[in-house]
């Protein structure tokens, strides 16, 4: 499948968060395959995007923060960033854009070009949680965007009232590899016995959330020590990260092993027997790697006071919201605390019938994550090339201010 016309198709494609880097890189393969490689990529992305071939236009680490505390002080920095994109667009001309993920950052960008009357089209890959708080992002995002490609099979009636086409394209962790970890190579390159106690440690992608997780996640394993005896812990992180991941694990029991990239994360998920994890995507793939979970979470007290006002589910863990109801522990604000962590931890460890009950949970929910006989990024490439085909040669831009979102 490929653009109408015999041109190439160029889409200029954008994330501002690991979990969206990751997303991208699987999206241009396929977008690769799709096209027989005749596709122009470029935009914003990280390490795994970049590792497909894009050339990012800025730094992912300058975008990638989460909560009103930490977004106010870069928030300059940020804007510099937005209308630094929208000028590199309107002078490349591509065929679409594609945003993933980061609403913060990217539904700036597709705001500007549709206020400078920019008819491209717009497409945003990842919805954001209008069924857990503000629903009215889902009619705000319909003035902006063309289209919307979700993960989760129950997403697309939220967005469909209002007026925006949807499809749901199946969830990226199912091609992640998750499942497909080496326990054996693991251990032999950490000189680690078989039959030694692994625990993977989790604490987040973004600087603020590892700066508060940290912490709480060493004295929770401090406790747990003292509960099951000696371990080793597996902490895998980003780039965006991983100097602070690496300062404040030294500390921990366990001798901390800090990883980066996707195989050695999953081979340590098949050398353990739990996992800590902070609250985000990584859940579904410790699910799909079959790995029991406990997911804990803070923000900065300012912006889990605003949450509290506005949140309309009691859960946030995706396995429990697709399953419905709860089976993955949570320990979210004042429940994320040390001892808390420990008992989760420990019952995980040595209680065989809970252990299977995940288990049997999280094959439940990958199922439901599936639609078709694709792979999720080949659904969503030909879902983008497809609108792509549908529009006719760009249309010039209107003057400045005749389109008002």
């Amino acid at each position: 499948m490929s653009a109408a016309g015999d041109a190439a198709p160029f889409i200029f494609i954008i994330t501002g968060e690991p979990s969206g880097d990751a997303i991208g890189a699987a999206l241009i393969a396929a977008l690769r395959e799709c096209t027989a490689g005749r596709v122009r990529i470029e935009g914003i992305g990280g390490e795994r995007m970049q590792g497909e071939g894009l050339a990012s236009l800025v730094p992912l680490a300058d975008l990638a923060v989460a909560g009103v505390a930490e977004v106010l002080p870069r928030a300059p920095m940020i804007l510099r960033r937005v209308r630094e994109t929208v000028a590199e667009i309107q002078r490349l001309r591509p065929d679409a854009v594609v945003t993933i993920d980061s609403s913060g950052f990217s539904w700036r960008i597709a705001q500007r070009l549709r206020r400078r009357g920019e008819r491209l089209p717009i497409i945003h890959y990842v919805a954001p949680m209008v069924w857990a708080w503000r629903a009215g992002r889902a009619r705000r995002m319909a003035r902006w965007y063309d289209h919307l490609l979700t993960l989760l099979p129950f997403e697309p009636p939220y967005f469909e009232q209002v007026g925006l086409s949807t499809s749901f394209v199946g969830h990226p962790v199912l091609e992640s590899g998750a499942e497909r970890g080496d326990a054996a190579r693991f251990c032999a390159l950490h000189g680690i016995a078989q039959d030694g106690l692994v625990l993977t440690a989790l604490p987040g992608s973004r600087g603020g959330e590892v700066r508060r997780l940290l912490p709480v996640f060493g004295a929770a394993l401090v406790r747990l020590e003292r509960i099951v005896g000696p371990f080793r812990v597996a902490v895998p992180t980003v780039d965006t990260v991983a100097d602070i991941v690496a300062e404040g694990v030294r500390s921990w029991p366990g001798a901390p092993i800090v990883l980066r990239g996707p195989a050695a994360k999953y081979d340590a998920f098949a050398a353990s027997r739990v996992a800590l994890a902070a609250s985000g995507t990584v859940a579904l793939e410790l699910a799909l790697a079959g790995l029991p979970m406990i997911v804990a979470y803070r923000l900065n007290p300012l912006t889990e006071a605003l949450l509290d006002r506005v949140l309309k589910v009691r859960q946030v863990n995706l396995i429990n919201l697709i399953l419905g109801r709860r089976l993955v522990p949570e320990f979210l604000r004042g429940d994320c605390v040390p001892e808390r962590l420990a008992e989760g931890l420990a019952e995980l460890i040595g209680d065989e019938r809970v252990r299977t009950a995940h288990r049997e949970g999280y094959d439940e929910a990958v199922r439901r994550l599936r639609v078709g006989g694709l792979s999720p990024s080949r659904n969503a490439a030909d879902r983008i090339l497809a609108i792509i085909a549908e529009r006719p040669a760009c249309i010039a831009p209107q003057a400045e201010g005749a389109m008002t979102p």
